[in-house]
């Protein structure tokens, strides 16, 4: 079966300095808050190790079956400005994909401009790569959702 393969950037404005949002962006915490591709989906982070060659293991999916394993390896935490990891999303025990991600953070006045690169490469099918993408921009639907959360609450 040949290998399916796809690349796209996401963009966004957050109203946050680049390293209050790089804290949003890699705090476990805040990751569970954010880091679902949808309002029904949960993100739990069950190990988290945020330095060059560490590595974090969280699951995703329905509030009562998380059963969507995602192995996340650091490459670059150069903050607040970049970081470069790996991803590869485990269903049933078997990897689906797997992507290479680099987040910049740039200041812009009084807050970041996000960009998101994303190289995924499906093992599953080519359907995966769509899902893959509409996964990501949920997610930063709800960065955003999140951030508005935290500047209202400042």
């Amino acid at each position: 079966m040949a290998l399916d393969t796809t690349t796209f950037d996401l963009h966004r404005s957050l109203p946050l300095k680049p390293e209050k949002l790089w804290e949003v962006m890699t705090d476990p915490k805040h990751r569970e808050k954010w880091g679902g591709p949808d309002a029904e989906t949960v993100l739990v982070v069950d190990a988290a190790d945020l330095r060059v060659g560490g590595q974090d293991r969280h699951r995703c999916g329905p509030a009562d079956a998380p059963e969507f394993v995602v192995e996340t390896r650091w490459y670059d935490l150069t903050g607040p400005e970049r970081a470069v990891f790996t991803e590869t999303l485990i269903i049933g025990g078997e990897p689906i994909c797997t992507s290479l991600v680099t987040y910049s953070l740039t200041a812009a006045g009084p807050g970041t401009e996000l960009g998101v690169t994303v190289a995924v490469s499906s093992f599953s099918g080519p359907e995966t790569l769509e899902d893959f993408k509409q996964g990501w921009g949920g997610g930063l639907d709800n960065l955003e959702r999140h951030v508005a959360a935290i500047t209202a609450d400042a």
